[in-house]
């Protein structure tokens, strides 16, 4: 064996301890990723499926009143109107489509595979299965109906205020055109 000297053994230590460190750092990096399986069961106990299901009729109803007020803004007749309901129609039907689970669940799939490890999908799996995630779970949507009326309520006077400041824009007399230059 060579004997290695004080400062090059220091050296060769503090190597060491950054290569350690390296490694430590990059582990996260490296980590299983989480199979099909995995992440099919944390849909599946996080009720993604579910929730989906719920938010559709939620965009259905929004671009319900999205086209009112497109008829509402102009004056149709029978025939533009008869036009405006087979395009809102279409609309639902695309957006049914395009958001359906069928086309949805893959992507959910790829999106946690890049995203999560193995370790961290098996870890929501396990609390949304357990007790607390499933209330939570439960009580979601009345906690998110609580935030949007509270959010509404902390609108309100800012778009009475942003109506006041529209009135005095519009209302606002022109100033006189200058006279043409000879």
């Amino acid at each position: 064996m060579f004997p290695i000297r004080p400062m090059a053994r220091r050296g060769l230590i503090r190597m060491t301890f950054a290569l350690a460190l390296g490694l430590g750092a990059i582990a996260p990096a490296i980590a299983a990723p989480p199979s099909d399986a995995d992440i099919n069961r944390l849909l599946a106990a996080s009720r993604a499926q579910t929730m989906l299901d719920t938010m559709l009729p939620q965009i259905e109803a929004m671009q319900r009143q999205q086209f009112q007020q497109v008829a509402q803004q102009r004056q149709l007749d029978a025939t533009q109107q008869a036009q405006l309901q087979r395009i809102e129609q279409r609309t639902n039907q695309t957006v049914r489509q395009a958001l359906s689970w069928k086309e949805l669940r893959p992507m959910y799939v790829d999106l946690y595979k890049q995203t999560f490890s193995k370790e961290d999908v098996l870890a929501m799996a396990e609390f949304y299965e357990s007790s607390a995630g499933q209330s939570l779970l439960d009580k979601t949507p009345a906690l998110m109906q609580n935030v949007m009326v509270a959010i509404q309520a902390k609108m309100q006077p800012l778009f009475v205020d942003l109506q006041k400041d529209l009135e005095a824009i519009v209302n606002e007399p022109t100033p006189a055109a200058a006279p043409a230059k000879k």
